[in-house]
C-alpha cells in the first residue's frame, strides 16, 4: 500500500452511453488532463471495466502521474445504481447488469473509489466550481434525451438509502398526457425533454413549418439534435422557436414543484439544449417558474446557467469523492 502523504490526485470519470471522459485532478479540483473515448458498452461488462480502467490509466499517463498517488476515483455513471455498493444494476444505454465497478476500481488502482448518478454529479460539479458555487441549496435540471435532476442541500446530494433520488423529469405535470418511457403518462420528460421537442419538431419540418430544419435533418429524430434546433431558430424557423419555449416553459413548471418542496437559493440550468440556446431557456424557463411558485418563494432564488459543459459531471464524480473518501485507506 503506498504512503498516504503521496496521495495527492483525484480521477473523476463521466460514463455514459455513447462516451466516456477520464479527468485528474489535483486536490482543488484544477484539472491536470482530460480523455476521453467511446464507451461500446455492447462488448459486455468485464471488456467495459477493462475500457474504463484502461483510460483512467492512459488519463494518468498524460498527467505524469502515478496510480500510487490517487487519493480517490469518483465515477458519475447512470443508473439505476446500488450507490452503497458501487453497482450499476441494469442501464438500457450500456447493456450491462450487475456491473461491480467500484471494486473494480479500488482494485485496480489500490484507492477508494465512489459511484454516483452522472446527472446528481453534474449538479455537485457545478455547486462545487461551476454556475452554483456558494449556494446553501441548488436545484438543478439538466434537460436532454430525457430529462435529469439533482439536489444539493447544505453540502449534501439529496440521495435515498441506496438509490439516487431527485427524478424531477418524472414528475407528473400532465394528467393523460403523452406516455414517457417510465410508463407513466404527462411526464415532464414526455412533454420537455429533447426527444419530445424534436418529435414535434419533425411534425413541424413534415407540415412545412419549419422548411431550414426539414433541409438540415428532414424528419428523422436521430438527426435532430440540440445545436440543429438552434440553427432552425437562427434561420427563422418560427414553429421551432415556439416548439422550444414551450417546452422550456413545462421546465420551469416541473422546476417550481421543486422550488416549492426545496426554497432553493440556486435554481441551475445545464445540458445540452441549454448550451445550445441558453438565453431562450433562460427566458421561457423563468417565466414558466414564476407561473408556479408559491408567491413567498419569488425572488427568493437565483435562476443561473451550467458553467462547466462536458466537464461538470467528472468535476462532480471527483468532488464527491473527495467528500466520500477522504480518511479512506487504498487497498
Amino acid at each position: 500500500m503506498a504512503d498516504d502523504t503521496k496521495r495527492k490526485y483525484w480521477v473523476g470519470f463521466d460514463l455514459g452511453g455513447t462516451k466516456m471522459m477520464s479527468i485528474v485532478f489535483d486536490n482543488d479540483l484544477h484539472i491536470l488532463a482530460r480523455d476521453r473515448k467511446k464507451t461500446k458498452g455492447h462488448e459486455g461488462v468485464q471488456a467495459g471495466m477493462s475500457r474504463i480502467c484502461d483510460l483512467i490509466r492512459e488519463t494518468l499517463q498524460q498527467a505524469g502521474i502515478k496510480s500510487d498517488e490517487l487519493q480517490g476515483i469518483g465515477v458519475g455513471s447512470p443508473g439505476p445504481l446500488d450507490l452503497n455498493r458501487g453497482v450499476i444494476l441494469d442501464t438500457p444505454n450500456l447493456g450491462w447488469k450487475e456491473a461491480p465497478l467500484r471494486k473494480t476500481l479500488e482494485n485496480a488502482f489500490g484507492c477508494p473509489a465512489a459511484v454516483i448518478n452522472d446527472v446528481d454529479a453534474g449538479v455537485y460539479g457545478e455547486y462545487r466550481a461551476g454556475g452554483a458555487k456558494g449556494a446553501r441549496c441548488v436545484v438543478g435540471i439538466f434537460p436532454g434525451t430525457g430529462i435529469g435532476g439533482g439536489c444539493v442541500y447544505d453540502g449534501q446530494l439529496i440521495r435515498g438509502k441506496t438509490l439516487s433520488a431527485f427524478e424531477i423529469g418524472h414528475i407528473p405535470l400532465m394528467p393523460d398526457g403523452p406516455l414517457c418511457g417510465c410508463g407513466n403518462r404527462g411526464c415532464l420528460e414526455a412533454i420537455a425533454s429533447r426527444l419530445a421537442i424534436s418529435a414535434a419538431a419533425a411534425a413541424a419540418a413534415y407540415r412545412g413549418d419549419a422548411p431550414h430544419l426539414m433541409e438540415e435533418a428532414g424528419t428523422d429524430l436521430r438527426e435532430i439534435r440540440s445545436g440543429m434546433l438552434a440553427r432552425a431558430i437562427e434561420e427563422g424557423d418560427d414553429a421551432i422557436k415556439r416548439i422550444v419555449a414551450d417546452a422550456a416553459r413545462w421546465i420551469g413548471r416541473g422546476l417550481a414543484c421543486a422550488v416549492n418542496l426545496m426554497a432553493p437559493d440556486v435554481v441551475l440550468l445545464g445540458g445540452g439544449l441549454v448550451e445550445a440556446m441558453p438565453k431562450l431557456f433562460e427566458k421561457e424557463v423563468s417565466r414558466g417558474l414564476e407561473d408556479g411558485v408559491m408567491a413567498p418563494f419569488r425572488g427568493q432564488y437565483d435562476l443561473r446557467l451550467a458553467k462547466l459543459g462536458d466537464d461538470a459531471g467528472a468535476t462532480g464524480a471527483a468532488a464527491w469523492a473527495q467528500d466520500s473518501c477522504k480518511g479512506e485507506k487504498g487497498k
